[in-house]
């Protein structure tokens, strides 16, 4: 006696998880392009009047609460930035890319976040500027490798800026700050608004 033969898989189902596989490889491998351009140009207007704010500070506290205070509101204009993108051209903001981005980006922010505790505490608060600078960098380049070409090479900049502060003097931090997270958001979130839609 013959052994039953299994139910044969219909086409249209092995077509459908083929269709899937593809298009989760494909979200795996993209580029994330949400990087909002016209939120990064916002982000380093709103870094340039902190710049100008902070330098009129006396004491360490209220500098370096100001640009906390910058950190906040710069995080909240480059997530709702990213999210707008994203929705816009419909592409889940945290998609495989997108997930690989806040992955590389995430480490370096924080490990800038406890830096800022231990140099502060140490009374070595002109040292912030560098620290900042570097390791934002840093994060840009390691999310920036599941994005386009430009953001990790603005990364390399910032990072190149957070070096110039860590070896010049103390009173140009603000000036550093202003060019770096000013000057550089300026330019290359005009780069990707421009080259990369928004």
């Amino acid at each position: 006696m013959a052994t039953p033969r299994p139910e044969p898989v219909e086409l249209h189902a092995r077509a459908m998880d083929n269709l899937r596989y593809i298009r989760q490889t494909l979200e795996r491998a993209g580029e994330f392009t949400a990087v909002p351009g016209v939120g990064g140009m916002l982000m380093g207007s709103t870094a340039l009047v902190a710049a100008w704010i902070a330098g009129a500070q006396t004491g360490s506290w209220r500098w370096m609460a100001v640009w906390l205070a910058e950190g906040g509101v710069a995080l909240a204009i480059g997530v709702l930035g990213a999210a707008l993108k994203s929705r816009r051209v419909r592409i889940p903001l945290l998609s495989g890319p997108g997930r690989k981005f806040l992955a590389g980006f995430a480490p370096a922010l924080l490990a800038g976040a406890l830096l800022t505790l231990v140099f502060f505490r140490a009374g070595m608060p002109a040292l912030l500027p560098g620290v900042w600078l570097l390791l934002y960098g840093a994060g840009v380049v390691s999310g920036g490798a599941a994005s386009v070409r430009v953001v990790p090479l603005m990364g390399a900049c910032f990072m190149a800026a957070g070096a110039v502060a860590l070896l010049l003097p103390a009173a140009s931090g603000d000036v550093l700050l202003a060019a770096g997270f000013g000057g550089l958001h300026i330019v290359f979130g005009t780069i990707i608004a421009v080259k990369y839609g928004g």
